[in-house]
């Protein structure tokens, strides 16, 4: 992590939890968004255990880098890029410690190890909080379908929430929470964020209804009335070019601008017809972060294309770019246009 980044995350230096009987200090390592908070959530609900937790802002997902060293170590990775982390995964397995890995992104370097457990998936029609719900029996679904609905799985979710019987109105209710965990991630840095992952997975934890959670805590409420403040800002946005297959933006250099440019995204291949979609956010240093979706219409592949800059990476049909230097934007733009003219992974 670079230094002019504030990390969000309880600092790696503070007290460890207890080690385990065996020795073995545990930590749970999860991304910021609704994905990662929910399959923690769920996971430590079930499976409960006192451990030093380390989280991030929607992009920071190479947390095994913040692991300490010089001890066995116990450790839980949920809905962060396994290819971004494999050599901290060695390092970790090396010590004499152990892994469970729960994702749904990118796996090319994915290897077999007696103390690694890996639930890896990446079909188009699951996440992270789906994994962890097969591993768990179901018991806590609706957290599942939370995740799904902020993931931007809404089809998935909806039949999800149907065969668990909740009502157009519970759909309704679990779609927005997913949503607003989601928009919460987003951002360069803490200061951008309304709640710390860590800060807000607390609160997450002491209910075991999102309903409840939805009734009764601040989080809630302080998320939806950030979340309408900002999209007063983006009701003038008009696109920066298009063409039949998809639709930039490029947002301005604004803090409301960084926390909904995921969401956004999501929204905004929504309603584009099929068509793909790429939001391109100004970041501190005068470079972009990109977020792109793959619409309908098209059968390329989001994390295909995006693996091929520095930082680049996703899933089949949403990926991101943490750095693009702003020479490349028009460079960038064409060969989107050209890979979805390829329509070929």
């Amino acid at each position: 992590m670079s230094t002019d980044h504030a990390p969000v995350s309880a600092p790696v230096s503070a007290p460890a939890p207890a080690p385990t009987a065996h020795g073995v200090h545990a930590y749970d390592l999860f991304n910021g968004d609704a994905d990662g908070l929910c399959a923690l959530h769920q996971l430590r609900l079930v499976e409960p255990r006192d451990s030093f937790l380390i989280s991030g802002v929607k992009r920071d997902i190479a947390l095994f880098d913040q692991l300490p060293s010089g001890r066995p170590l116990q450790v839980t990775a949920l809905d962060i890029s396994w290819d971004r982390n494999a050599q901290g995964v060695c390092r970790v397995l090396n010590g004499g410690g152990n892994v469970t890995y729960f994702d749904h992104h990118s796996a090319k370097t994915l290897f077999r190890h007696p103390q690694l457990t890996a639930h890896i998936d990446t079909g188009l029609d699951v996440c992270t909080s789906i994994l962890v719900d097969r591993h768990l029996g179901g018991v806590l679904r609706q957290w599942a379908i939370v995740a799904a609905y902020g993931d931007n799985l809404d089809a998935v979710a909806d039949r999800m929430a149907r065969e668990h019987g909740c009502t157009a109105a519970t759909r309704g209710a679990l779609a927005q929470l997913g949503y607003l965990l989601n928009y919460n991630a987003y951002g360069e840095s803490r200061e951008d964020l309304h709640f710390c992952p860590v800060q807000l997975y607390r609160s997450l934890h002491r209910f075991e209804s999102p309903l409840d959670f939805m009734a009764k805590a601040y989080e809630f409420r302080r998320l939806q009335e950030g979340h309408a403040s900002d999209q007063q800002a983006v009701q003038d946005l008009a696109p920066y070019t298009a063409n039949d297959r998809a639709t930039v933006y490029v947002l301005p250099d604004r803090a409301w601008a960084r926390r909904l440019c995921g969401t956004l995204a999501n929204q905004l291949v929504a309603r584009n017809n099929g068509r793909s979609v790429a939001v391109l956010t100004p970041r501190s240093d005068g470079d972009f972060l990109v977020n792109l979706r793959i619409g309908s219409a098209s059968a390329s592949r989001a994390d295909i294309f995006c693996s091929r800059y520095p930082a680049g990476g996703g899933r089949h049909g949403a990926g991101g770019i943490d750095r693009l230097p702003d020479q490349d934007m028009d460079r960038f733009i064409n060969e989107f246009f050209a890979h979805l003219e390829s329509d070929t992974p």
